[in-house]
């Protein structure tokens, strides 16, 4: 299933909704497969930095806000979960939002 590109302006819109809502600072767009937790082809992922206060229930609430706002699965993977490689490699292939 090709899933059709979204418009940046409004995908920036509306991760600063979800930046307002929840202790979250979006860093930028990984490339797809980054989150293990969502599966589907059309799914994207966001690296984001936890701000003071995250529980896991809000991080997961966030994903489920994001998905229903833009229409598709989006995963979240926080830099603060970042181990070994993953902590180098991820940030250097993050696309800005």
């Amino acid at each position: 299933m090709n899933a059709p590109d979204i418009n940046r302006s409004i995908l920036r819109m509306h991760v600063a909704a979800i930046e307002q809502r929840f202790p979250l600072k979006f860093v930028g767009l990984l490339p797809q497969g980054s989150a293990g937790h969502v599966q589907s082809e059309d799914s994207l992922a966001f690296l984001a930095e936890k701000r003071p206060g995250l529980s896991l229930l809000d991080l997961a609430q966030a994903e489920v806000d994001l998905g229903d706002l833009l229409g598709r699965q989006f995963g979240i993977v926080l830099v603060s979960g970042l181990k070994g490689s993953e902590a180098v490699d991820f940030p250097r292939l993050v696309q800005p939002i």
